[in-house]
């Protein structure tokens, strides 16, 4: 009976189930017990990111297996795969962060591959760590086949001293313990109760941040990335979202339906209110490079410049993933947006109704607490702030969510860095002083290669008491735990050219979140001569391999940081094969 509501010569499975020529493909089904039935159902890849290498993938596994159930209810038949991920907590600090971002690149890159070489006719695609979430989102956008996302769930929080506690004060940890304010006993019993459960990140670092960014752009049912990854709760957004995603071959719903101008914007939004990672900048870009969408880091800018900070979320504010989630998580935010006219609702959704639609049926309301009212905020303006100058042509962005606006504006000398190693031992020996502008360049894109975030260095610097005493500038990222004045994704790179490979230790340089400006108190003639002298980019190590190979696809972290075309002048269309 189920087949009735699929037309399968119209889907790109029947390239392998269909008609005699198919019959060596059906007998490797058969070998692996599958029905005659199932094999002329449609077929779902239900793609995970699940390993060993860290909590948040650790449960993917298990989930997977719900959504099977999921998908099998609605008419499918599920095929399970899995693909990479590289965790950034643990790629923190040292070469293993120039795996990162190239690792988002490999995840889209080889969910692509697997749905295209099986011919699957749909996705639903479940992830944990930072860079997994948009890779999954990407290859959904990229291939436009019905799509359905699901977060894994955040960690739970430690409990040290009677406070919540997350990896992030673990990084903070090293800094008072390298002070001499923490003894080697007390960070030894933070490390072994910081992190308690399997699940992401607990605070509003990059998962959770792309965890809202799921729901706000339409791909995860309501609420799905709310659940930390421990609660069993979490079974049956796993099984509505295999259910759902039948319903959307059903009505061809493809992913590029959902992801468009305006769910971005709305993603943005979301991002915004709850002062989210600086990360989204580079991401949400990529997404919408997927679609033919032009969407960079000023549009994302523009939208934090204007929507309104009002939940209270680490690591700017006081609460985690979990609080979020015991008042109403994401759909109330997106709620008290809508109050104030800050969304688009007639956006369609995974679940095949309209934003306006599921937001009709959200009964919660802001607790006051961790979501604050739209119309009464923390903060006027956004959490992240961009800027631009001539320090920054391609832009760079700052995330500025529990900063006192008096301290959004920093004028002082350089202290320029090659790299984040020559940086992080010149704060570990205090060879800097307060009031400078840190500069660590080399570390783009291009450039680092890989685009490392520099977590180890402002963690050390806010563990010395210095994070408000100086700000930092790189063209590479931030943590989405990162906290102080840290301006990320300076455009061009140092590798291409940009004015940050031009400046000097001494040069004044102007932060300025509340006006939007990073600048240098040079002279457009004075930054030429000295571009005429310029060297060149500074040679790399990785002449092999997969961070080669990104780091001579990638492009500028304005749109994306991605590497390659994009939909724009896209021929093949894979679900119309």
């Amino acid at each position: 009976m189920t087949n009735q509501r699929f037309d399968k010569s119209k889907l790109p499975s029947r390239h392998v189930t269909e008609g005699p020529a198919r019959a060596p493909h059906r007998s490797y089904f058969y070998a692996m017990g599958i029905t005659e039935e199932e094999i002329h159902q449609p077929w779902v890849g239900v793609a995970t990111c699940w390993n060993e290498a860290a909590p948040c993938n650790i449960a993917l596994n298990r989930q997977a297996q719900i959504v099977k159930h999921g998908v099998k209810k609605g008419g499918g038949t599920p095929r399970e795969f899995t693909t990479i991920t590289v965790t950034d907590g643990i790629a923190m600090g040292h070469e293993g962060m120039r795996s990162s971002l190239a690792s988002r690149d490999a995840i889209a890159d080889t969910v692509e591959l697997t749905m295209r070489g099986h011919c699957y006719d749909a996705l639903v695609g479940l992830a944990g760590c930072d860079k997994s979430l948009p890779g999954m989102m990407m290859a959904m956008v990229r291939l436009n086949v019905p799509s359905v996302f699901i977060y894994g769930g955040s960690i739970l929080p430690g409990r040290y001293k009677g406070e919540d506690i997350t990896v992030q004060d673990m990084f903070e940890a090293v800094g008072q313990h390298q002070s001499g304010n923490m003894s080697d006993a007390e960070l030894a019993i933070m490390e072994r109760v910081a992190c308690p459960s399997s699940g992401a990140c607990g605070a509003q670092y990059t998962a959770n941040t792309m965890a809202c960014v799921s729901e706000a752009i339409g791909l995860a049912l309501m609420n799905s990335s709310g659940a930390p990854a421990p609660y069993e709760s979490r079974d049956q957004y796993g099984e509505a979202s295999g259910v759902a995603v039948m319903n959307l071959i059903e009505k061809n719903i493809r992913a590029r339906d959902i992801v468009t101008l305006k769910s971005l914007q709305n993603a943005a939004r979301v991002v915004a209110c709850t002062g989210g990672s600086t990360n989204a900048a580079l991401h949400l870009p990529a997404i919408a490079h997927e679609a033919g969408i032009d969407f960079d880091l000023f549009d994302v800018a523009d939208i934090m410049r204007d929507t309104p900070y009002f939940v209270d979320l680490r690591p700017g504010g006081k609460y985690v993933a979990k609080d979020l989630y015991e008042v109403g998580g994401v759909p109330v935010v997106m709620k008290e947006l809508a109050k104030i006219g800050l969304m688009h609702l007639d956006c369609i959704t995974a679940s095949g109704r309209s934003m306006g639609e599921e937001l009709e049926l959200i009964t919660g309301e802001a607790d006051g607490r961790v979501i604050y009212p739209a119309a009464t905020p923390l903060t006027a303006t956004g959490g992240v702030v961009g800027l631009r100058g001539n320090l920054a042509p391609d832009g760079a962005i700052v995330k500025v969510a529990g900063i006192a606006t008096q301290h959004q504006r920093f004028v002082g000398p350089a202290r320029v860095f090659e790299c984040e190693e020559e940086a992080f031992a010149a704060v570990q020996a205090r060879t800097y002083k307060e009031g400078e502008v840190i500069v660590i360049r080399n570390e783009g894109p291009a450039g680092g290669p890989g685009m490392r975030e520099m977590l180890s260095t402002t963690a050390a610097l806010s563990g010395q008491g210095m994070g408000k005493k100086v700000a930092l500038i790189t063209d590479g990222r931030f943590s989405g735990a990162t906290r102080g004045f840290c301006v990320g994704h300076v455009g061009p790179e140092a590798a291409h050219g940009g004015p940050i490979a031009l400046i000097q230790t001494g040069d004044i340089i102007t932060i300025d979140a509340i006006n939007g400006e990073l600048s240098v108190n040079l002279t457009d003639e004075e930054l030429a001569s000295r571009k005429a002298q310029w060297k060149g980019p500074r040679p790399t190590e990785y002449t092999s391999g997969a961070i080669y190979k990104f780091a001579k696809l990638v492009g500028s972290a304005r749109y994306g940081a991605v590497s390659h075309p994009g939909a724009k002048g896209e021929r093949h269309v894979y679900m119309d094969q």
